[in-house]
């Protein structure tokens, strides 16, 4: 029997004897108690939440070749993209060394076998410090979704069966941007959304394929491709500041849900029903040119924090309930010290944590108003270019050198370890899974846990 019929079954019989009002607040608490026992997944880029974090437990805080390290799956070719768990699969994207094939994988969350491989796209291009396999795929229980920065968007079963494919260049231009596609998919009920955010004037390596005419947020209907709605995103943005790599995220409010989408030189809100903007935030009042912007927004309780751009650019917060152009002293709060280049903030048990890539240190604020906490440094000597994760009260952070540093989730910089992963380099962001964490670099995807008995 389905989860969801035993649920409603378990609620009725619970329920029996208790008359009217009581009843229907007993079925719908015990329906959701049981929906919640279904969590343990990482369907996404930044996990269940969109925000970074999980809810998992008894994760280790240290690992090594020896300890605490479940299996190891060799990969077959370098990427970005983070890995995705739903139920007893890991689903990952991969370029293939030496081949311009580009691969959907799927492994076994219990030993790391194969369960299968498909060859989904094929690299046309190659972009400086990136590969065309820079999004993360995207799943539910029924169905995987892989994007490439070829355009090809691929659908599966969960057990690998082939349901259909886009190529959305064809259509809509080609995804190029200076070092190459890199937004994730977003599923939201049954539908595919998908950002492109790039500049009028295509890159050198790009070559000659159709020259981009606009920017835009795309509805796919999940079920067979096809488009359902395309929004076409004006901006006052010019050259390099038109290029945005960041992930749509859904945001789910009072008002009800939204598309959020970063880039451009502003931060839009969209219907996900129609894609009709609700509000923007401009960020970039001088118009500089290089403001091209890595960092996704983040979702949270009442408000949506996003950074304007490069290092240095503001971090800033938008309450929610506003509608149209929202002025700058309209926002929550402002922060402007040690903001990231390329990671996403990660939201986590009431705190946001803020990792400065380039100058190699965390910060930890209070969400609803901004002030700082504490900063601890890193004390690495690599860049990271992945965004920390959290989850059983600790922050996992790993640089692009394969350094890992692990703190204590709180009120106070403790760092709980510091190691190395003896691999290089790393792009992909932590993922946190029924119990485990699953770490992907060039080489290996690696599963991290305490051993079962």
């Amino acid at each position: 029997m389905a989860c969801g019929r035993v649920c409603r079954f378990r609620a009725a019989r619970a329920a029996e004897g208790i008359d009217g009002m009581t009843r229907t607040a007993l079925i719908a608490a015990l329906a959701l108690l049981c929906a919640a026992a279904g969590a343990g997944d990482w369907p996404q880029w930044r996990g269940p939440a969109l925000n970074g974090s999980a809810e998992e437990r008894r994760l280790p805080h240290a690992w090594s070749p020896t300890e605490n390290t479940l299996w190891v799956a060799a990969l077959p070719g370098p990427a970005a993209a983070t890995p995705v768990v739903v139920g007893d699969r890991v689903f990952v994207s991969s370029t293939v060394r030496g081949s311009d094939d580009l691969l959907a994988l799927c492994y076994r969350v219990r030993d790391g076998a194969l369960l299968w491989e498909r060859k989904a796209s094929a690299a046309d291009a190659r972009p400086p410090s990136n590969t065309m396999a820079a999004p993360s795929p995207v799943a539910d229980r029924r169905r995987v979704f892989f994007l490439y920065g070829t355009g090809d968007l691929a659908a599966f079963t969960a057990d690998g069966k082939p349901l259909w494919t886009r190529r959305l260049g064809e259509a809509h231009g080609r995804l190029s941007q200076k070092f190459g596609y890199g937004s994730s998919p977003l599923l939201h009920g049954n539908r595919i959304y998908v950002q492109v955010l790039r500049c009028e004037d295509p890159p050198a390596w790009a070559g000659n394929g159709t020259r981009p005419i606009d920017s835009f947020l795309l509805a796919l209907d999940a079920a067979t491709g096809k488009d359902v709605w395309k929004r076409v995103r004006q901006t006052e943005a010019i050259q390099e500041s038109q290029d945005a790599y960041t992930t749509p995220v859904l945001y789910r409010g009072r008002r009800g849900a939204q598309i959020l989408v970063a880039g451009g030189d502003v931060v839009t809100a969209h219907d996900p029903a129609t894609g009709a903007e609700a509000w923007r935030v401009a960020y970039n009042p001088r118009r500089r040119r290089d403001w091209r912007l890595v960092p996704s927004p983040v979702p949270g309780d009442g408000m949506v924090y996003a950074v304007a751009a490069r290092t240095g650019s503001p971090l800033f917060a938008i309450p929610e309930g506003r509608a149209g152009a929202i002025p700058w002293n309209d926002l929550a709060w402002v922060f402007d010290r040690d903001t990231p280049d390329v990671c996403t903030p990660l939201l986590y048990r009431g705190r946001l944590y803020v990792l400065a890539d380039e100058r190699r240190a965390i910060s930890c604020l209070d969400p609803r108003t901004g002030r700082r906490l504490w900063q601890g440094d890193l004390e690495r000597r690599a860049i990271y270019r992945t965004s920390p994760t959290g989850a059983d009260g600790k922050v996992y952070c790993i640089s692009e050198a394969g350094d890992v540093t692990v703190l204590a989730a709180g009120d106070r910089f403790k760092v709980l370890s510091r190691f190395s992963m003896g691999e290089r380099p790393v792009h992909a962001s932590i993922a946190a899974a029924g119990g485990r964490l699953f770490v992907r670099t060039a080489r290996s995807l690696h599963c991290i846990g305490f051993p079962r008995r």
